[in-house]
């Protein structure tokens, strides 16, 4: 009898042993995997916003009369002394482009740099 407890004891100690030994594998697996995942988040979000001024600079020169039209409600608000950089400019760049507040900004950089120079 104290034969067949001994063996149960060990087998179930052995069954804890495989367990744990697999289990720290598979958590090992998840860290890497958990790792790995947080890089490529990284690196998507770093690439996005570069990705994104290129698509806004080619939205500009594919787009020359919105530009101009644009330019022309940069002075007109100039007029009322207003800077085309202001964050009035930028929420109404933002809204009618439908843009974040920094790609809108980006955005007006772009159009008064290839459109209209002369814009404050």
């Amino acid at each position: 009898m104290n034969g067949l407890k001994e063996l149960v004891k060990s087998t179930n100690q052995f069954e804890i042993l495989v367990k744990n030994f697999f289990s720290c594998r598979i958590q090992k697996k998840l860290l890497k995997m958990k790792s790995f995942l947080f890089l490529l988040f990284l690196f998507t979000n770093y690439s996005y916003p570069v990705l994104s001024q290129s698509n806004l600079l080619e939205s500009v020169k594919k787009n020359p009369s919105e530009a101009r039209n644009l330019c022309n409600k940069f002075k007109e608000f100039n007029s009322k002394g207003i800077s085309a950089s202001s964050d009035k400019v930028i929420e109404y760049v933002s809204n009618k482009n439908k843009l974040t507040p920094v790609n809108a900004e980006i955005f007006s950089i772009y159009v008064i740099g290839l459109h209209c120079p002369d814009i404050i």
